[in-house]
């Protein structure tokens, strides 16, 4: 299994075409693919101002508010109104929904996860906070959002807060471990299908 490591805060960041935010995205599946023809994406956005979400026919969209006041989260035809104000409670939705986001307090940060129903499965996002023994997918991302943490596997890994890997193509069984009593961490599974 190859580990992609990473830090937050050494991410790219790119502005959004609407001026109303930044991503940095952490991952994109396959290499090489982009914003129109990935099967999973993974990434976390700091929205500083009200706004439309871009729409992504055929992409189930997980949110989860990291750090901030939050958003509320409207969709034009009434379907969604959610208040993503409760940090690490991921919330689900249809990527083709033609939603608004409208700042609750100052700005936030999101973590997101995109991924293609065509070719995404049992994708799973967890906030681990306990020890625990987690099988891993084919697919999958860690991140260290509070607190320190230990990954035994095959080898053992060490996370700060901001820290994460991502995989794909392999799927290994961990060990979760906190090491700090405020730690929580989030964690990824989907298998993606070859088409």
């Amino acid at each position: 299994m190859t580990l992609h490591r990473f830090h937050v805060d050494d991410l790219q960041a790119t502005p959004w075409k609407n001026g109303g935010g930044v991503t940095r995205e952490i991952v994109c599946q396959p290499i090489g693919s982009g914003i129109g023809d990935f099967d999973w994406r993974v990434s976390i956005a700091h929205i500083a101002s009200d706004g439309p979400f871009s729409a992504f026919p055929g992409v189930d969209r997980i949110i989860t508010l990291i750090s901030g006041g939050g958003v509320h989260l409207k969709s034009s035809d009434g379907d969604v109104d959610h208040l993503l104000n409760v940090p690490l409670l991921p919330f689900a939705f249809k990527g083709e929904t033609d939603i608004n986001a409208s700042l609750l307090d100052d700005d936030c940060h999101d973590f997101n996860v995109m991924t293609r129903r065509s070719t995404c499965s049992n994708v799973s996002l967890q906030i681990i906070r306990h020890g625990c023994d987690w099988p891993t997918a084919s697919h999958g991302l860690v991140l260290a959002v509070h607190g320190y943490w230990q990954l035994n596997g095959n080898h053992e890994e060490h996370l700060a807060p901001q820290e994460g890997f991502w995989w794909s193509d392999s799927s290994l069984a961990w060990q979760l471990l906190p090491k700090s009593p405020d730690a929580a961490l989030i964690a990824l599974n989907l298998h993606v299908q070859k088409l």
